[in-house]
């Protein structure tokens, strides 16, 4: 069975979440800045398996 583009994005917010969870047992108190660190982490792991998103105003590294 083929994954989709759901099942993708699905792994990889699980990957994040229990990453994320990790990280903030390092810092000791919920981390208010989880938005930009579950980006950063997603398009890590994306990149690593293989998957790019594009389009005309997307650069490397994003914004």
């Amino acid at each position: 069975m083929e994954r989709t583009m759901t099942d993708v994005l699905t792994d990889a917010l699980r990957r994040a979440a229990d990453a994320h969870g990790v990280h903030e047992k390092e810092l000791g108190r919920p981390d208010p800045d989880w938005p930009p660190w579950y980006a950063a982490h997603m398009t890590r792991t994306l990149t690593e398996q293989g998957y790019q998103l594009s389009g005309s105003d997307l650069q490397q590294g994003g914004r």
